[in-house]
Order: structure tokens, then C-alpha cells, then sequence
């Protein structure tokens, strides 16, 4: 069976559309996970994940609430599926897991803001799907310039943690230090699925991936 394609008019620019919170009606999207998010000027909608991609999601979030537990000067807060406003290269994303310091996070809150700032964030999260991965990695020939690889650099986050749950890769990367006028990341660490995660300064704690699994190369 081909694929159906749809054609819309919108009033607007995808990102001004995105950042008033009016593009997934636009599309008529259902409101059942589906996140609509502008990467490279153009529009990207992708299924709700998965209960494994949602899990290591938590527990990297659940790392950081031990560390927190264990050291009560532990600075760093998280945030999941929380708007993120690349206002300078006019994208708009929706990372897994958004990690601010404490003081940046309380503002934050207090605000009620619709969308984080990339100023207000130090650290992304991203894990891979089997619908949207590319967007999530380094560019490569198939999508050029435009992934959030390349946008979280440009707008200049310091760091970013991919998890790529490909069968052929089942990693995670740690990407930091931004060239924000090349849009890359010039340092990068790995783990291989099982190692213990060890963030580096700032953040300091650490993130087992013992139970972490790649997809399922036939989806269920």
C-alpha cells in the first residue's frame, strides 16, 4: 500500500504556528502523544513512544532524584516533554528530558512559562525511535543540515545526551561544547548499553543502563 500524503494551507509559518500552540490543530493531529515539532523549518510528526523508550526516560530521570536524595546540594532539576523555543534558528522542539539548574527551574515554575529558553537549559535529553531517529543524530547525506543534532548546537545548548536505541548502534552518546556558527558539537563520550553512565562535570551523577534494550527490530 503507498503512502497517503497531505497537503495543508496554513496562515502562518510552521514556528510561529508551533510557538502559539496552534499547529498541531492545523494538521488535525490526535491527541493521543503525537508531537509535532519544527526542525529545520520543517514541520516533524512522530507516534507517542514506546513503553521502553518512555522507561529509559524515566530512569535517567530517576537518577537524578537519587542524587538529589543522596546530596541535598545537588543543584540539577528535570522536566519531561517540555516545549523547547530555538527561537534564534526559528525551531521548535520537544525534547524527552530537559535538565535546568534548580535556580533556573523554580523561575521556571513560578512563570508557568509555555516554553523553555535554550539560555535556561544546560543539558537535553533525547532518546531514539524507530520513526524519528535520524532527526535525533548527527546530520547525515539523508537529512543534510536539519536535525536536532545540529539545532541544539547552533542555539548553543551546552550539552546533549542522545540514547539511540538502534539495534546497530545500542549507545549512548554524550555530546558538549557547541560551535553555535558551524553547528556541531566538538566533544563527544560513549557508552555501550550495560556500562554505567558516568556524566561529567557539572552534573556529576551517574546512570546505570543495565536494562536498557534496543528496539525490536521486527515492531510488534
Amino acid at each position: 500500500m503507498s503512502a497517503v500524503a497531505h497537503y495543508y494551507t496554513l496562515p502562518d509559518t510552521p514556528y510561529d504556528l508551533w510557538v502559539r500552540g496552534e499547529l498541531a490543530d492545523f494538521l488535525h493531529l490526535p491527541d493521543d502523544g503525537t508531537r509535532v515539532e519544527v526542525i529545520g523549518g520543517e514541520i516533524v510528526v512522530s507516534p507517542g513512544p514506546t513503553f521502553g523508550h518512555n522507561g529509559i526516560v524515566q530512569d535517567i530521570a530517576d537518577c537524578m532524584v537519587e542524587a538529589r536524595i543522596a546530596d541535598p546540594t545537588f543543584r540539577w532539576r528535570c522536566v519531561q516533554v517540555t516545549d523547547l523555543n530555538l527561537s534564534d534558528i526559528r525551531d521548535g522542539y520537544i525534547p524527552d528530558l530537559i535538565v535546568l539548574d534548580v535556580d533556573m527551574h523554580d523561575e521556571a515554575r513560578k512563570a508557568d512559562v509555555r516554553h523553555l529558553l535554550p539560555d535556561q537549559v544546560s543539558l537535553v535529553v533525547e532518546v531514539t525511535s524507530r520513526s524519528n531517529a535520524a532527526c535525533d543524530r548527527q546530520p547525515g547525506p539523508r537529512r543534510g543540515a536539519a536535525t536536532k543534532w545540529s539545532g541544539y548546537a547552533q542555539a548553543g545548548i551546552p550539552n546533549y545526551l542522545l540514547v539511540d536505541r538502534d539495534p546497530r548502534a545500542a549507545q549512548t552518546l554524550f555530546f558538549s561544547n557547541p560551535d553555535r556558527s558551524s553547528g556541531m558539537y566538538r566533544h563527544l563520550q560513549s557508552w555501550e548499553f550495560g556500562e554505567t553512565i558516568r556524566l561529567p562535570d557539572p552534573f556529576g551523577f551517574a546512570i546505570p543502563t543495565d536494562k536498557w534494550e534496543p528496539w525490536d527490530e521486527i515492531p510488534r
